[in-house]
């Protein structure tokens, strides 16, 4: 055993000595940049960074600062909300689509699409189909339905919903083509086992399709949690934040902060805050992971 080691580790050597550039820009730029930002978080920089300790000063001023409680309820609702429907939606569409329907492919095509769009766009396509003047309330109304009244991107209390709207219908896409590729990858005999033994679909897929499915339901969790918790872009383009701060999120906060407020203490006190919060989801996700597979 001893000498295997030494040779398996100078095997691929050309590989390995390729990848030490991106090891280090690795180790320099993420490591590196993460732990200046915890740093600095702990210190009462301006427009400049100085190390200039104030403790835990940053952090107690961020939770008691209204716009960033409003921000973490918006993501809270939002994150919630998509983590929902996302994937009900996206298994749904998957389960659909193994069918072996027609024009699959087409079908397959159309709703990811709007996956392939940059947040920023489909922020303003959405901010055109929710806008009263031009959009779906003035189309329903041009029909015929004058009272119809359809503005959530203008009413404060449920702006959020309007962006969750937008939310869904670039991600689902994307769950869709994992969820389909979970499903194309159960064994036709499980199929053909439980219509023998006479057990209902609905109940092959909730209690035999989706438990092997747990690798790609974990994945996908992982991914869809860490685009809920930087979401940004999408905010900015559909409603800036507004009306007011009724769409905030933290990601807009720690930017807003940076940049308008000249406050990199307390943007880099809530980046610190929203890495703890993907750092709660993706290290039990790699755990389960890799630290199963070297178990076994």
């Amino acid at each position: 055993m001893a000498t295997e080691r030494p040779i398996q580790l100078f095997r691929n050597k050309t590989a390995k000595i390729a990848a030490i550039p991106m090891i280090l820009t690795a180790l320099v730029v993420f490591v590196g940049g993460t732990v200046w930002t915890v740093v600095y978080s702990f210190t009462k920089s301006g427009l400049l960074p100085r190390l200039k300790w104030v403790g835990l000063d940053q952090y107690e001023r961020l939770w008691s600062t209204n716009r960033w409680m409003v921000s973490i309820e918006n993501l809270a609702i939002y994150g919630i909300l998509t983590l929902v429907l996302v994937f009900v939606i996206g298994f749904l569409l998957a389960a659909l689509i193994d069918q072996k329907i027609r024009f699959e492919n087409t079908i397959r095509t159309v709703i990811l699409y709007p996956y392939a769009l940059s947040f920023v766009v489909t922020g303003l396509v959405w901010q055109w189909i929710l806008n009263p003047q031009f959009g779906l309330q003035s189309i329903v109304r041009d029909l015929g339905w004058t009272g119809f009244t359809f503005d959530p991107l203008y009413t404060p209390s449920i702006a959020i919903y309007g962006v969750l709207i937008a939310g869904l219908w670039q991600g689902s896409g994307l769950v869709m083509v994992l969820m389909l590729a979970g499903l194309r990858g159960i064994d036709q005999e499980v199929w053909k086992a439980a219509r023998i033994d006479g057990i209902p679909t609905w109940k092959t897929y909730l209690f035999i399709v989706i438990p092997m499915m747990r690798p790609v339901f974990i994945t996908t969790l992982v991914l869809v949690v860490t685009g809920i918790v930087r979401i940004y872009d999408l905010i900015v383009a559909q409603t800036g934040g507004g009306p007011g701060i009724a769409t905030e999120v933290p990601a807009k906060y720690v930017y807003d902060m940076m940049f308008q407020a000249a406050n990199l203490g307390q943007a880099f006190a809530a980046s610190t805050t929203m890495l703890l919060t993907v750092a709660i989801f993706v290290i039990p996700w790699a755990m389960m992971e890799f630290g199963g597979k070297r178990r076994g």
